[in-house]
Order: C-alpha cells, then structure tokens, then sequence
C-alpha cells in the first residue's frame, strides 16, 4: 500500500510539473504577442534609402535604420513595400504604420494632418543622362523627353516650382519607379531622367555609361511620416533616433551609404 500511494504522489507531482512546464510556455507566448510592431513604409526600388539586396532581402540607409530603431526599443520590424504614388492612401489605410524611404517634407502634408518627424537629409534633384549624350545642362534638353517616377516630389517641382523648365521639353513622361525610369533611359525612349541626387548617385556608381548634370534643380528635406494622430509614435521613433546618433550606430550605419553620408542633417549640425 505505502508503495501504491508513493507512485500516485510521484505521479501527482510529474502532471503538476508539467502543468507549471505548460503555463510558463503560455505566458511566453503572451509576452511575445504584446511586443510591438513597427510597419514600415518604403519605395521598395529607391536606392541607397531602400532596395531589394543580393540576399533577397531588403535594405538600405533608411531600412537599416529602422531595424536600428526596432532593435533599441525592443519592438519588432515589418516592411512593406508601397506603390509610391498610393503612399498615403495605404498610410490611410494602415497598411504600414509610417512612410519612411526618402519621403520628401511638404506643407500640403502638414496641411493635411500628417505627422512629420525632424527633417534627417538634405536633398536636391537633378537631371540623369547617358555620359556620350553631350547634355551640360537643362537647357541642353530643350525639345527633349525627360522621365520622372509618379508621385514624387520630383514630379511636383515640374508641376509647380520648375514648370517653366518642365514647359521647354517635348514631353514629361511618368513612370512607376525610378528603375522603369532608368531603363527608358538606356533603351533611349527618354533623354533625361529628373531624379533624386543620391538615387542618381547611386545608379552612376553601379552602371557605366550614365553622368549626373551639375545643376541641383530644387531643394528639399525627407522626414518619416506618420498617420494624424500618430505623435507620440513618431516622438518615440525620433528619440530612439537620437539616443542612435549620441551612441554611434547611426554614424555606423551612415558610413556604409558614402553618396548621401554629407548631407544627413543629424551628422552635420
């Protein structure tokens, strides 16, 4: 008997341990369902903010240094790749939870209700063309055809600020990415690409036969924007940014990304 009743105490304790065993699991499983995640916006063909790499994963400055930002707050990273020129509305939508791959700052934006970090780089546009073209300057492509993405601040300035300019070309065509732009280009539908300097610096640095005009064309700051309503996330974003700079990472980051390195506001004050 004293046997009998040993056995049911051993036992009774095993499906005890094993009870405690499955309780610990579940509340792993509850801690690891309230971490936070950060969907991430970006322009999946917008080097070097944000591109597809060799690994098949993507990267860049801006995609690095949201993992950056992600790992710091202990949150966990999404991307998503946008239709650039349906940024918004799937911002809107929440299908991310902010845009952040060269967004250009606009005060039609802020007008809007958007929220819009602190500016992080200083940027200009310019004309790309093909190096034996003989173009120097805007000028040079008068009559010509020049290609811009769709809704980009490139885009804008020709409908705006630089339509004077925009009026002396034969035609403004548009295009989805900035790559279907390129490739217009080398295919010679098009003679001039009006484009962002680093995504043009870029290109130039990977594929010969193509040179940047010396003429900046329009100046500009990019931020991450965030849905209306969104401050506290993007003050959490931006002081996690800040904590990034003060330690190093962000330099760290910045010095694989040489084409844009001089123009990062927060290294530069």
């Amino acid at each position: 008997m004293k046997r009998i009743i040993a056995m049911m105490l051993a036992l009774m304790m095993v499906f005890a341990l094993c009870a405690c065993g499955n309780d610990n699991s579940n509340d792993d499983t509850k801690a690891n369902d309230d971490v936070k995640t950060l969907v991430v916006g970006i322009d999946p063909e917008y080097p070097p903010y944000a591109y597809m790499g060799d690994d098949g994963e993507y990267t860049g400055f801006d995609v690095e240094t949201a993992k950056a930002v992600c790992d710091l707050l202990g949150w966990k990273m999404e991307i998503f790749a946008l239709n650039w020129d349906q940024k918004l509305v799937q911002l809107d939508s929440k299908e991310c939870d902010c845009i952040w791959a060269g967004m250009t700052i606009l005060d039609s934006m802020k007008e809007a209700g958007y929220v819009i970090s602190e500016p992080y780089y200083d940027n200009t546009q310019v004309l790309l063309v093909k190096s034996d073209s003989g173009y120097t300057s805007s000028k040079d492509l008068a009559g010509k055809t020049v290609a811009v993405q769709l809704g980009t601040s490139g885009q804008t300035l020709l409908d705006g600020d630089l339509a004077d300019l925009k009026a002396t070309f034969k035609d403004v065509v548009t295009c989805n990415s900035f790559l279907s732009c390129f490739t217009e280009l080398g295919g010679g539908s098009v003679d001039a690409v009006f484009v962002d300097y680093p995504v043009a610096a870029a290109y130039v640095a990977e594929n010969e036969g193509y040179s940047i005009i010396n003429e900046n064309l329009g100046a500009e700051q990019y931020g991450i924007a965030f849905r209306s309503g969104d401050q506290e996330l993007c003050d959490q974003i931006q002081a996690a940014i800040d904590q990034l700079v003060e330690n190093g990472t962000y330099q760290k980051i910045a010095d694989k990304y040489p084409d844009i390195v001089n123009n990062l506001i927060f290294l530069n004050k």
